[in-house]
């Protein structure tokens, strides 16, 4: 193919295609070594010139000798090879011995060549290929013995098929019967646990009704538990064959073995209380008999009141003796019997009817712990009944706390974790705690001072509530109920007496005339300061004296305040914080509305006594106290009222007065129907703001008293800017100048300027100084005089400038008034 491929493309070239001499195609290395020649010769082709000299060069190199060692010898020829081996390598040495002179030569000699190494190549293929034959005839040997023994094997394959097909039906046949087996072993064994359930019935029967069998044996809560799971069982599964039955009975035994506990524990705890109580009695006749030898009277020692006795008329016995025996001798004599049986019934709660039965227990319990201390509890209340109201309500709660706090450390010896919030011993507490509250209900319901009240509710609040119950925590949780309603008992008492106060100090108050002596009160009170506070500078050695002194002065200055204002900012000082904020508000707009009102009334009678100034001053210095004494109070003075609206309900009987509606008419144009589905009273609602009020009364008097200074003072420059705007609309069509009117004319203008001068120098200056009698804060003073000094420089300038453009320049310098650097000066406070 190699050939070939290059004969192509040599034809494709114009190259001549080689031929060995018996006129075949020359292949392999001799044709590639033609075909670089001729490439040679067609690609380097020589000139004349050089042509001439490679002549030149053959012809004289063909006239040379024959070298001699190819000479050709006359011997005799060489012996033919035996073998081709032989003649192979012959014509190899002939082939490379020999000599080549020419072109054809070389193609020649190139033939022979290729045909050796032909031959040579072609020898080793055949003996490969015998050599190969002999191979193929051993594998075909070996492959028919391998056939035949692979047919042994598939012979041996379907024996061992038809083996395993039968072994895996065995083994199939014996897997199913074991899983059989298992399944009927697995149904018998349920079967067998579900009938134990019920078989349990004449074993738990027979054990209940046996009188070896007691509460506090180690048997009985193994076989209650016991029982408890075949209840569950049963109940759990009513498709069984007679299970309602079995339940019934099953119950009938939990109710009895439940009762038995029951009785039990009332048995232990009756038992326990029993020996507490004869320790109690021994312990009375024991302090009997040593106050019967005790040469003072029991009554005239000093700790009598903590010795009296338990009974009444008896004598009490030491407060840690008591306590000793109503707790440390009660758990004693009641845990052997009470402890497991009741951790028993605990622990299975979650049961509604152990819940139930572990809820009788501890109302038993509280029961029979009621019995030991109420005695005991009376007679400390009883005895603590004496003294005052606040002093019972401190150390009567703080006595029932402790109480409180001992019963719990005992309940929760007894019942662990059961009533975390103290819920389980309000039996017990209730009653207790009731005791106190009778006592104290008769005592405050009597009292009628605010004080006394507020400082009840402040050491129920305060003392009793965030003090001891916020340090002795869920213990003396079972209290809060009674003493939250003892509070709110207090509370409303403390609302009513409020109530009734403002109503009797502040609303009907009826002033004399001493409360209604102003400006002599604030005079008498201005000329007594001096006596109080010397000019003198304060010695350190005295500090104590100062300080009184400044407390007198403080004291003096609340006289000058009007008794109901006082009485209503003392009753709201102590009403806050000690009623609820809803309340509160409410009573605060009372008393403030009640004190603008009475504030008013009295300046309505000073005005009459006194003059219109006093009047005005008394209230803006009242209502300035007031809304500067309410400011610090965090609360809401309006309050929502609701009236009821019968005005349509009156139209509706006038028609029916009238006879414009029937009662007789069958429809429901009926009188009496109309009446009731539109005739109804309407509820209609109103928003009072006592302090919206109040700041709207102290802005109408503050703008009266400005008002009233300013007419005082410049009243001639109003009533004359007043005629002149009137004049000036009246004349616009005449040419009649305004200095020729009669009240306009110079000397008229020059007695109202000295007229108003004269006020300014002797009525303004009274003025001020009153109000600094009435106000004694100067940003007050500011406040009010700033509008008056306004209003006068405002009068001055429109007449400045009604001078200006009216008057000539010698009338103004007669008319004289105030220049505005001077009424400055003049108006400087």
């Amino acid at each position: 193919m190699a050939a070939t491929a290059d004969h192509h493309r040599l034809g494709q070239a114009g190259l001549p295609i080689p031929h060995s001499n018996k006129g075949k195609p020359l292949t392999g290395v001799a044709s590639q070594s033609y075909h670089v020649a001729s490439a040679w010769e067609q690609t380097a082709v020589l000139s004349a010139t050089q042509e001439q000299s490679i002549e030149l060069l053959t012809a004289e190199c063909s006239q040379r000798p024959v070298p001699k060692h190819l000479t050709q010898d006359d011997g005799p020829a060489p012996p033919a090879a035996s073998s081709r081996e032989g003649a192979l390598e012959a014509a190899q040495k002939n082939i490379e011995d020999v000599v080549l002179h020419s072109t054809n030569q070389f193609y020649k000699w190139h033939s022979e060549l290729e045909a050796a190494f032909a031959s040579e190549t072609e020898e080793k293929y055949k003996q490969y290929a015998a050599e190969l034959q002999g191979r193929l005839d051993s594998c075909a040997e070996i492959l028919g013995k391998v056939d035949a023994v692979l047919h042994y094997f598939a012979e041996l394959r379907a024996q061992h098929h038809e083996v395993s097909n039968k072994s895996r039906a065995l083994t199939d046949s014996c897997e199913r019967l074991v899983v059989e087996k298992e399944r009927l072993l697995q149904f018998a064994g349920a079967l067998r646990s579900k009938l134990q359930y019920f078989d349990e019935l004449e074993r738990v029967s027979a054990q209940f009704h046996s009188a070896s069998l007691a509460v506090d044996s180690d048997s009985f809560l193994p076989l209650l538990e016991r029982l408890d799971e075949c209840i569950t069982y049963v109940s759990n599964n009513p498709q069984y064959a007679d299970a309602s039955s079995y339940a019934s009975k099953f119950r009938q035994l939990q109710q009895r073995a439940m009762a038995t506990m029951r009785t039990k524990v009332a048995q232990v705890l009756q038992h326990a209380s029993e020996q507490v109580m004869a320790a109690l009695r021994e312990g009375r006749a024991s302090t009997s008999g040593l106050s019967n030898g005790n040469s003072m009277p029991m009554a005239a020692t000093p700790r009598a009141a903590t010795q009296r006795a338990n009974g009444r008329g008896g004598l009490r016995i030491a407060e840690g003796v008591q306590q000793a025996l109503l707790y440390v001798r009660f758990r004693t004599a009641a845990e052997s019997g009470l402890k497991g049986l009741l951790a028993g019934i605990q622990a299975r709660t979650e049961r509604p009817e152990y819940a139930r039965l572990l809820s009788d227990c501890q109302i038993l319990y509280c029961d029979t712990r009621l019995q030991l201390v109420i005695g005991v509890t009376h007679d400390a209340i009883l005895h603590m009944s004496s003294q005052t109201v606040p002093v019972l309500a401190r150390e009567g709660w703080g006595y029932l706390m402790q109480v409180c706090q001992y019963e719990h450390q005992l309940f929760d010896h007894f019942f662990p974790g059961a009533d975390p919030e103290g819920v389980s011993l309000a039996p017990l507490m209730d009653p207790l705690a009731t005791i106190l509250y009778d006592a104290l209900r008769p005592q405050f319901i009597h009292i009628h001072a605010l004080d006394e009240l507020c400082e009840v509710v402040d050491i129920l609040t305060h003392e009793v509530v965030e003090e001891q119950m916020g340090r002795r925590g869920e213990a003396v949780h079972p209290l809060r109920p009674v003493l939250h309603r003892t509070l709110a008992d207090v509370q409303e008492r403390l609302t009513f007496r409020a109530q009734a106060f403002i109503k009797d100090e502040v609303t009907n108050f009826q002033a004399r005339g001493a409360d209604l002596d102003y400006p002599g009160k604030l005079q008498h009170r201005q000329d007594q300061l001096p006596t109080h506070q010397n000019g003198d500078a304060p010695s350190a050695s005295v500090p104590q004296q100062n300080t009184d002194s400044q407390m007198e002065s403080d004291l003096e200055a609340y006289t000058v305040w009007y008794p109901p204002l006082r009485s209503s900012l003392l009753c709201l000082s102590k009403l806050y914080g000690c009623v609820d904020p809803k309340i509160f508000n409410g009573l605060a707009q009372d008393a403030v509305h009640a004190a603008t009102a009475s504030v008013q009334a009295a300046s309505r009678q000073i005005a009459k006594q006194s003059s219109v100034m006093d009047a005005q001053l008394f209230t803006i210095k009242q209502l300035l106290i007031l809304r500067e004494q309410i400011a610090p109070f965090e609360a809401d003075f309006a309050v929502t009222e609701y009236d009821l609206d019968f005005s349509h309900m009156r139209d509706h009987l006038r028609r029916i007065m009238a006879g414009k509606a029937s009662l007789f008419t069958f429809s429901s144009n009926n009188a009496m129907v109309q009446l009731v589905s539109r005739g109804g009273p309407r509820i209609l609602q109103n928003q009072v703001d006592s302090k919206k009020e109040l700041e709207k009364q102290v802005k109408a008097s503050c703008e009266a008293f400005i008002m009233a200074v300013t007419k005082l003072t410049v009243e001639p420059m109003l009533s004359f800017i007043t005629k002149v705007t009137a004049v000036k609309v009246a004349m616009l069509s005449s040419s009649k100048r305004l200095r020729e009117q009669a009240f306009a004319s110079p000397e008229r203008l020059a007695e109202m300027v000295q007229k108003v001068q004269t006020a300014m120098q002797i009525s303004l200056p009274k003025a001020v100084s009153k109000m600094k009698l009435y106000l004694n804060n100067p940003s007050t003073h500011s406040i009010l005089f700033k509008p008056i000094k306004s209003n006068i420089a405002e009068a001055h300038a429109q007449i400045a400038a009604l001078l200006e453009a009216e008057y000539t320049q010698q009338e103004v310098q007669s008319i004289q008034l105030t220049p505005p650097s001077a009424l400055e000066k003049l108006l400087s406070l």
